[in-house]
């Protein structure tokens, strides 16, 4: 990860509740699972810097998840990682969540429901320039209290979209995001945002997350403490 100071934006909206997204505990109830591997990584391998992913500027951690997201999955599936270019994610930010360049700012930001619902039925803009549509194929909710379905998920999915708030403590002023995110009753635990990424590895300490175009570490006790919303994404990829 760069010691280079950056600028770090938020940007998750609170999360939805709507009925009509199914849990996937409530999918797999009653069906005979493998059990889930003590832990995964697909992240190995990829290069260290994987971009902002226009994050440093605006609000859009909702959409750059998402294009981090394919990152992995195509570094994984077709052993070539694409990185589309910021303006497949600024045009994203504009579709699914309302963001207007003209009106400058980091814009509205984004809730993670909305965004995965226009994956599925509109797609994200995708190839040269922008012209084709990726589409997800599915999502469902993982429920957060379910540990062992957040660890499944990423090992089947490739990663998990969560979103979850963040304590000041963790985006020091002036500095760089600490490396590692744990619980810490001693620091300032103001929630200053909310925050999307992906968990795209684990073990039995944490998990691994692909933030701000580098990757941090977040331990369980601090997902179990932070984390409000997670997802499943099934992408063609």
């Amino acid at each position: 990860m760069s010691n280079a100071r950056k600028s770090f934006k938020l940007g998750r909206l609170a999360r939805s509740h709507d009925e009509r997204i199914p849990m996937l505990h409530t999918l797999l109830e009653g069906k005979a699972l493998p059990s889930v591997p003590p832990e995964a990584d697909h992240t190995k391998g990829m290069p260290a810097e994987l971009g902002m992913m226009l994050n440093d500027t605006l609000g859009d951690c909702t959409c750059a998840a998402y294009y981090h997201a394919i990152q992995v999955w195509t570094f994984n599936a077709l052993k070539d990682m694409v990185t589309c270019p910021d303006g497949d994610v600024e045009a994203l930010y504009e579709q699914a969540c309302g963001y207007k360049p003209s009106r400058g700012g980091e814009g509205p930001g984004g809730n993670e429901q909305h965004v995965l619902t226009f994956l599925l039925n509109r797609g994200a803009p995708f190839g040269p320039a922008g012209q084709q549509r990726q589409e997800i194929d599915a999502f469902v909710e993982v429920a957060v209290q379910n540990t062992d379905d957040i660890k499944r998920t990423i090992n089947d999915c490739g990663v998990v979209y969560i979103g979850f708030n963040v304590p000041q403590y963790i985006m020091p002023p002036g500095q760089n995001p600490l490396p590692v995110w744990d619980v810490d009753p001693t620091a300032d635990n103001t929630v200053v945002g909310g925050h999307a990424v992906v968990l795209a590895g684990y073990n039995a300490t944490g998990a691994r997350l692909i933030s701000w175009g580098s990757y941090y570490t977040m331990t369980w006790a601090f997902f179990e403490k932070f984390v409000d919303e997670a997802y499943a994404i099934a992408d063609p990829d």
